[in-house]
């Protein structure tokens, strides 16, 4: 497996930093429900855009606030066989208002049909271009960090800049292991010096 890094070998950032993360935000704004909702999930939540795709109105939690993300990465239990994992990452409520009028989420609920269909019936690399296009309109630089991936990474950090402990960051990311989590930890520039700042307060 290769280790997770927060720069690129030439020293290119991969993770969007808070301003890029709120003009993302606002750029998906003013797109339509569908691509702005999508847009919305993967920065509230840090999902991967094939776990994305996965989350059905059955998995959103109106009421508690939370979205369950079914974890892609290959996990085995103790007998070897492959487990099914959840993570339940919580998301604000208005988000989650957006959500429901955005996708009837609380009507689909009552049918248990509608509640195990996909919001988003889309392909990984769909939603892979959908988040590009909106990181172009957002004015992103042409950079390493201007996709999919720098969004979920801009989450980690974000959330350890908060003070997020890293076993809970762990949980919301789906990482197996605590050691890839702390890698957010090493959040440089911008984002190390609010860390550092707080040590100084």
């Amino acid at each position: 497996m290769s280790e997770m890094r927060l720069h690129d070998p030439a020293g290119n950032r991969l993770y969007l930093n808070a301003e890029e993360r709120a003009a993302f935000l606002a750029a998906a704004r003013r797109q339509p429900a569908r691509d702005r909702t999508l847009c919305e999930t993967l920065h509230w939540t840090g999902c991967r855009p094939s776990e994305l795709v996965q989350i059905t109105p059955a998995r959103i939690d109106l009421s508690g606030g939370t979205i369950a993300i079914r974890s892609l990465k290959k996990r085995k239990d103790t007998s070897g066989h492959q487990k099914v994992v959840f993570r339940a990452v919580p998301v604000p409520p208005d988000f989650l208002d957006t959500l429901n009028t955005a996708h009837g989420v609380r009507e689909a609920q009552k049918s248990r049909k509608k509640s195990a269909l996909p919001i988003w019936p889309l392909s990984r690399v769909r939603v892979w271009q959908i988040v590009k296009r909106i990181m172009v309109d957002a004015g992103l630089p042409d950079a390493p960090h201007r996709s999919p991936k720098g969004l979920r990474h801009g989450f980690g950090i974000n959330a350890t800049v908060n003070g997020v402990p890293l076993h809970m960051l762990q949980r919301w990311l789906g990482h197996a292991q605590l050691s890839t989590t702390a890698i957010y930890a090493e959040a440089v520039g911008r984002e190390e010096q609010d860390i550092a700042a707080r040590m100084w307060g």
